[in-house]
């Protein structure tokens, strides 16, 4: 059988022992966590640590830690005109052009009420744009809430947040931030980005599959609820709470949260091995991204000539697990949004390949990929007539 290494980790995490453990223990725990008796008081004790856990992660009070059934569900939430706190309902709704499909369909704004802000070429948000179009939608005492993503999916740059939540303030705006890539990779603490609301998901960390987060800085700013019904999650998302995915995304994130140190450390020194072979093999290769921050454990790239799917599918039969692009959009061949606002031609833009590495990725995953990449790669541009 052939050796695999399994190097899409932006798409999702592999389980981590700790929440798999956390998830069995919980599947045991029979009471429903809004019942008073001792076993729905013993299911309610479960959810409650998960939420200080993912609380402890994000720099968050616990209270203002409300779980949904994933990423994409907590940016809908969040991405509604009215958002309380004594704050007056959003006119507009500015997002940037690299955001996750979830925030560009637009939540529950209206679609006339959503502008896009450029990036730069290296896929950091124009702040100059964004300045501007701020000033000029104050100026007409239009309010906004600004939702951008604190790391790139795809190519893993990650975006001035303290920055734009400092424009955004002065205006009298208010910011969301999908921080789904960048939570148990770097420091994602809400109030040092100055978030008003943060995305988190488990799965990317580690933890199951199907829950999320939404996350608020202050108590009094709660959105209009998606799911009506009974009081659950403080009267923010009615339904029972899915109590065996929450405990393990409890345990992923105090998991993430104990190696993020050292783990961040780690993967950067594997990444930047990876792109050094890759670059040596492949010269002519386009690394998206790499004059700015990205994540440690992320790496988009582009041959020219070389078409993704094909590239995909050769390095599976050699034994890994790469991504053409975001999972979501897996099966489809066009070009990446990403790229494609970034000013990438469009024959490259439809031939980005990304690595992404995670807490048990290896050297030899990385040596093991180089010496697949110089195979692939080989044969796929010679049968084009180019040279590796």
């Amino acid at each position: 059988m052939t050796e695999r290494s399994y190097l899409d980790w932006n798409a999702t995490a592999p389980l981590r022992p700790e929440a798999r453990a956390a998830m069995a223990a919980a599947l045991d725990c029979s009471g429903n966590p809004s019942s008073i008796h001792a076993e729905g008081r013993a299911a309610r004790r479960l959810v409650e640590d998960a939420r200080a856990a993912v609380a402890r992660l994000t720099a968050a009070e616990p209270r203002n830690v409300t779980f949904t059934s994933s990423g994409s569900e907590a940016n809908m939430l969040a991405l509604t005109p009215n958002l309380g706190g004594g704050k007056p309902p959003r006119s507009r709704l500015l997002i940037s052009a690299i955001e996750h499909a979830s925030v560009r369909a637009g939540g529950r704004f209206a679609p006339e009420a959503v502008e896009t802000v450029p990036v730069t070429a290296q896929g950091v948000i124009d702040r100059w744009a964004l300045k501007a179009r701020l000033a000029d939608l104050a100026a007409r005492g239009e309010p906004v809430l600004l939702s951008i993503m604190a790391a790139n999916n795809e190519t893993g740059v990650v975006q001035p947040i303290s920055e734009v939540a400092a424009m955004a303030h002065e205006v009298g705006g208010l910011l969301h931030v999908d921080a789904v890539q960048l939570a148990g990779r770097l420091r994602c603490d809400i109030g040092e980005l100055g978030a008003d609301l943060l995305t988190v998901s488990a799965h990317k960390l580690g933890g199951p599959k199907g829950a999320g987060a939404l996350i608020r800085r202050e108590e009094a700013l709660r959105p209009e609820p998606l799911i009506r019904g009974g009081g659950q999650e403080r009267g923010l998302r009615a339904g029972t709470e899915n109590v065996a995915a929450i405990a393990g995304f409890g345990a992923a994130a105090e998991a993430a949260a104990a190696s993020l140190p050292t783990e961040a450390t780690r993967l950067r020194a594997l990444r930047d091995r990876l792109e050094a072979g890759l670059k040596e093999a492949t010269p002519q290769a386009l690394i998206f991204g790499h004059e700015v921050e990205r994540l440690p454990n992320t790496t988009l790239l582009a041959v020219p000539g070389m078409k993704a799917e094909t590239a995909v599918i050769a390095l599976d039969l050699e034994g890994f697990a790469v991504s053409s692009g975001a999972a979501c959009s897996s099966g489809k061949v066009q070009s990446s949004h990403v790229l494609t606002a970034m000013g990438v031609p469009a024959d490259l833009a439809r031939g980005g390949i990304r690595i992404s590495l995670g807490w048990s990725s290896t050297e030899r995953d990385i040596e093991r990929f180089i010496a697949a990449w110089i195979s692939v790669t080989s044969a796929l541009l010679k049968g084009r007539g180019m040279a590796a």
